[in-house]
């Protein structure tokens, strides 16, 4: 495969935009390991190589289990995950699925056991991130394998 552009470089005020708002999710409250398994679930579900190679990459940096990560395409069926680790995942498959079913009521009601309104906001702003770096990434066919989690990122994660 061969990349088709480098959208950073064609469009710095576009992609400093969504950097932007990946530094509001990285200090919005939520937990970064519950940040890395969304990102890592949206981005299987959206089929990015690309993504998918970098966040569990990060997540292995940060600490996350082999376990998890491998079990997370079918979280569903594992004890890995924790209530509120399984409520985010289920939001994020439906925020980026959001065209089969929206997000039903039920959903939603379920969601707010264990969150509060604004996590449950920036939550979404997360999920939508994740699904617009991947839709870049897919795109303009960013290659896969190349990413190297930096040190200095990894520790900020942790904070």
């Amino acid at each position: 495969m061969e990349s088709r552009l480098d959208y950073a470089r064609l469009d710095p005020e576009g992609y400093r935009i969504l950097v932007t708002l990946d530094r509001f999710v990285r200090n919005c409250g939520l937990d970064h390991p519950l940040l890395g398994l969304i990102k890592i679930r949206a981005s299987q579900i959206n089929g990015c190589a690309y993504c998918i190679d970098m966040h569990t990459k990060d997540a292995r940096a940060a600490g996350e289990t082999e376990q998890r990560i491998y079990a997370l395409s079918a979280w569903f069926e594992t004890s890995f995950f924790t209530e509120r680790e399984r409520a985010a995942l289920v939001w994020t498959e439906a925020v980026t699925l959001i065209s089969e079913n929206h997000v039903p009521d039920e959903l939603y009601r379920s969601a707010r056991q264990q969150f509060s309104e604004k996590e449950l906001v920036d939550l979404t702003l997360a999920v939508i991130l994740i699904n617009s770096w991947n839709r870049l990434a897919i795109t303009f066919r960013t290659i896969p394998g190349t990413y190297q989690p930096r040190k200095a990122d990894i520790v900020q994660e942790q904070m």
